[in-house]
């Protein structure tokens, strides 16, 4: 059980807009594949979610883009999951930059596990819910991300 991803990676020149920053499609980009790389670590991969019939779909996006980012620069995205309920598991991300530690984006995303047969909603599996630890504090994801001792 790995309770927070963290990814890192430099932004290329395609992700640029005509504002010369990011694009903001590209953050969305970049949540969707971090979230489904947490997913494959813990073992839930391409694979298990066809051999399933399962998958999961976004029921909304929350996006503060605090600062811009410009190409060339090193970011890390950490995500990890907020809760679960039923039906809907909230994950949160941190969007940083590596030569002065600011954070560029901050962001949740309300994920909907499905059937895949039907394309209805169902509830999260037992299996999947104890392959994540659920960490409702961002401070603590960022301390645990950064490899920090974690206060008792």
């Amino acid at each position: 059980m790995r309770a927070v991803f963290t990814h890192r990676f430099t932004v290329p020149k395609s992700a640029i807009d005509l504002n010369g920053h990011v694009n903001n499609i590209e953050y969305l980009r970049w949540m969707q594949d971090v979230a489904t790389q947490h997913s494959a670590e813990c073992g839930w991969d391409i694979e298990r979610y066809i051999e399933t019939q399962t998958s999961w779909v976004v029921r909304s996006h929350h996006i503060d883009y605090l600062r811009p980012a410009f190409a060339g620069d090193a970011l890390t995205l950490v995500t990890w999951i907020a809760g679960f309920s039923g039906q809907t598991s909230p994950r949160r991300y941190v969007l940083r930059r590596d030569t002065d530690d600011q954070i560029i984006a901050r962001a949740e995303t309300l994920w909907v596990y499905v059937d895949g047969r039907s394309g209805r909603p169902c509830e999260i599996p037992v299996d999947f819910r104890e392959c994540f630890e659920v960490i409702d504090d961002e401070g603590l994801a960022l301390a645990l991300a950064r490899g920090r001792p974690v206060p008792a």
